[in-house]
């Protein structure tokens, strides 16, 4: 080794090292440092443990490096001296340390902490004007920034300590630390060659500091003049919105409108709307973002750019696979099925073509709820479902009007939104059950939504655009057409979805119930078998409905009390048979229906027709010696007490043709009741049974016990169509009865039933009550009037 290599080498000092994450320490000033990293500890430690207690104070080029060695570490630092050490935790040192000189780091080594071979870093003695007149602007504009910074005045503390500074860099690192300085510009000022270099690169940070400062306080002062003390918040805001427009940030509240912009920019909206959207757009990116209003506007803009305008979903036009699909998750009901075929080929042939409005009617279980899924999922379109029962509120259709607080869009609109395109299938279940109250009428509200020359331009109260839901398959729900207003009802498609036989029932729960209640349930087809007798007896004993939901919930029970043997470990399969089906639910909760064995004269066999299906109901009737008035008892309603005394009046006026005699009507009182007298009952399809009761009760010939009718009849002797015949028919075939007579009026309704059930049964028409008469009174003598020569 050479002398000269030998003398740099004793120049050098080992100090331990400590490296700093996000600034730099300048000679002179004091810091104080947390210290919690093991190497860091450790160097601290080893600092104290030497009498001068100094240190190596160095800024790390990568404030995430946890662990840094030489090539993480800038090679100029500062040698410090520890003044002050306290051990908080026995893994970390608070310590506060003072700046000596400026060191250049020669090498770094590493002994359980950093240690560091460092040589002095002077600075030249380049005084000049320059010089003289920088560290003057220095003291000046470090008066003013603390001024601007503390709001006004300036401490003597700190304007005395910045003029006793006879060193210019000393006072530019002085005023650096005052600064919120990143560490990379603190080491930039630490590794300053001399200090002209070091005074003009703090000037320039320090004017930047005022001159913002100086924006800030400009901006308060007329903000203050222009707004009011109430309005605190929003002076606040503006001085964020100037400060981050100054440092050429942006605004969360103009990126917000920007957000905005470019989504109307790409959406399909028609002209109309897009021309409105953009005028909301332009009010809103003047407005403040504290005021209500912004947020209102921002809300309509969000739900107009989110509505599907012009997006439709292709339609499945395959009518085969249409029809499978109709076929998987419905029985029966060919009709239903048949109308959605139609539409499917009106669509295939012309795509522009108006969408039906259909309602289906009927009692509840037989479907009408899945049979909307259904055409959905045969069509291939969005599927939204809307409850209309018991809304008495229009406003829940139509929205509220924006003036109002919390104003959001009517149901319409936000099922709409929800399904994502312009075609979707919107099923209004239980329409007839709207209400209507001082809110409005919802009924006369759906006149416009479900009229196909209107509701191409619907206009929500809140939206206040012309929507257009030409092009969506309304599907509407009614147990009963009865409530439904006339005009709503005259813009619908009414198709009924009758009740089921019990030939129907067992197919059905076969194919749906019993599948799906096995899935529920976790059983296979395997572990649960139901014997078809078995099944004949849930329908016949435990259940009178004229849908399958009952049936569905008494088929769950039995499930489930098999699940529970599985549960317990049984492995064979459980068969149920029908003398199982009463120990599994009890006695049976409904007695087979059964005509009369034996009828009495002045008791007739009826047909009525209920929401869950139809019902037998026998009418009776009395003479009441020495009596004069009419008793009608049952709790029966207007139309069928008319209908008893028009049947009454009737065979009065033509006791001679019946063979009757004309004094019994004179000098008898007359008794008629309609057993199940705590359910109401009305309707005119009772005017053939009460004619016929009454009939038996004067002649004294007893009706034949296996026919039952219906039909209505007038003054003259007519007997008029009625409605709910497949209804009436099944629940005459369940009570045993093989005769029914009907209006010939309605010889095509038989259509609608079963093939087997027109096989089984024997079915009467007729024209008038000496028709009805002659087939059920066998014995009664009835003249036939001589025509006119």
């Amino acid at each position: 080794m050479q002398m000269s290599e030998l003398n740099t080498e004793n120049t050098l000092r080992s100090l331990p090292l400590l490296a700093l994450k996000n600034s730099a320490l300048f000679p002179g000033l004091v810091m104080p440092l947390s210290v919690g990293r093991p190497t860091s500890v450790a160097a601290v430690e080893a600092a104290l443990a030497t009498e001068e207690k100094e240190i190596v104070i160095v800024a790390q080029r990568d404030a995430n490096a946890e662990k840094p060695g030489a090539a993480d570490l800038y090679t100029v630092g500062t040698r410090a001296s520890i003044r002050r050490a306290n051990r908080q935790r026995a893994d970390q040192i608070d310590i506060m340390v003072l700046g000596i000189e400026r060191v250049v780091i020669v090498k770094v080594e590493e002994d359980g902490y950093l240690k560091a071979r460092t040589s002095p870093l002077a600075l030249p003695e380049d005084s000049s004007r320059e010089t003289e007149a920088l560290a003057l602007s220095l003291v000046e504009l470090g008066s003013k920034f603390v001024s601007l910074a503390q709001g006004g005045s300036t401490p003597q503390e700190v304007a005395r300590m910045f003029a006793v500074q006879q060193d210019p860099l000393q006072l530019a690192f002085m005023i650096a630390s005052l600064m919120n300085l990143d560490a990379a510009k603190e080491q930039a000022l630490l590794e300053t060659p001399t200090r002209l270099d070091g005074l003009r690169i703090v000037h320039g940070w320090l004017s930047h500091e005022v001159d913002v400062l100086e924006l800030r306080n400009k901006i308060a002062t007329e903000a203050r003049e222009e707004m009011s003390k109430e309005q605190k918040e929003y002076i606040l805001r503006q001085q964020k919105k100037a400060i981050e427009q100054e440092l050429g940030e942006k605004n969360p509240d103009q990126a917000e409108v920007e957000q905005l912009r470019e989504r109307l920019t790409n959406a399909e909206l028609p002209e109309d709307v897009r021309k409105e959207a953009e005028r909301e757009l332009a009010r809103m990116e003047k407005l403040p973002s504290m005021q209500p209003e912004f947020s209102v506007i921002r809300t309509w803009l969000e739900y107009v750019l989110d509505l599907p305008w012009t997006k439709r979903s292709d339609d499945n036009l395959e009518l085969k696979r249409a029809r499978q699909i109709l076929d998987e998750d419905h029985y029966g009901i060919e009709k239903v099925k048949d109308r959605i075929i139609e539409q499917l080929a009106v669509l295939k042939l012309n795509p522009e073509a108006k969408a039906p409005i259909l309602c289906f009617v009927g009692a509840p279980g037989v479907g009408k709820t899945s049979l909307g899924q259904s055409i959905a999922r045969a069509l291939g379109r969005k599927f939204e479902r809307m409850s209309l029962g018991g809304m008495h509120d229009e406003a829940e259709l139509r929205g509220h009007r924006r003036t109002y607080i919390g104003a959001l869009p009517g149901r319409l609109i936000q099922a709409m939104r929800r399904a994502g395109f312009a075609n979707p299938v919107l099923m209004l279940d239980e329409v007839d059950k709207l209400g209507r109250d001082f809110r409005g009428d919802p009924a006369s509200a759906l006149l416009e939504v479900l009229d196909p020359e209107q509701n191409k331009a619907f206009r929500d109260n809140y939206l206040d655009l012309p929507f257009d839901l030409s092009k969506v398959l309304f599907i509407t729900t009614a147990n009963s057409l009865d409530p439904i207003p006339a005009p709503l009802l005259d813009r619908m498609e009414i198709l009924r979805l009758s009740g089921y036989s019990e030939e129907e029932k067992t197919q059905i729960a076969r194919r749906y119930l019993l599948p799906r209640q096995l899935k529920h349930a976790g059983l296979s087809p395997e572990q649960f078998i139901l014997e078809d007798e078995a099944l004949k007896k849930l329908i016949e004993s435990y259940t009178r409905e004229a849908g399958v939901r009952r049936l569905e919930q008494v088929i769950g029970r039995i499930i489930r009390k098999v699940a529970v043997k599985f549960a317990e470990g049984q492995s064979e399969p459980v068969t149920i048979k029908r003398d199982d089906v009463p120990e599994l639910l009890g006695p049976e909760a409904i007695l087979p229906e059964e005509g009369r064995k034996e009828l009495p004269p002045g008791v007739a066999t009826g047909l009525a027709w209920t929401e869950t299906g139809g019902d037998v109901l026998y009418i009776e009737a009395a003479l009441l010696t020495q009596g004069k008035d009419l008793t009608i008892t049952g709790q029966l309603g207007e139309v069928m007490q008319e209908s008893a005394k028009t049947a009454r009046s009737y065979l009065w006026s033509h006791a001679t043709q019946f063979g009757l005699e004309a004094s019994q009507f004179l000098n008898s009182g007359l008794h008629i009741h309609v057993p199940a007298g705590a359910i109401p009952k009305d309707g005119p399809s009772a005017g053939v049974t009460m004619t016929t009761a009454l009939a038996s009760l004067y002649s004294g010939v007893a009706m034949r016990n296996d026919t039952a009718m219906t039909g209505e009849v007038t003054l003259t002797g007519l007997v008029l169509p009625i409605g709910g015949v497949k209804e009436k028919v099944l629940a005459a075939r369940r009570a045993g009865l093989k005769r029914v007579v009907l209006p010939r009026g309605n010889q095509k309704d038989l259509r609608d039933l079963p093939e087997e059930v027109r096989r089984e049964m024997e079915f009467v028409f007729a024209d008038r009550v000496s028709d009805v008469l002659t087939a059920v009174l066998p014995g009664l003598e009835v003249l036939v009037p001589a025509k006119a020569a």
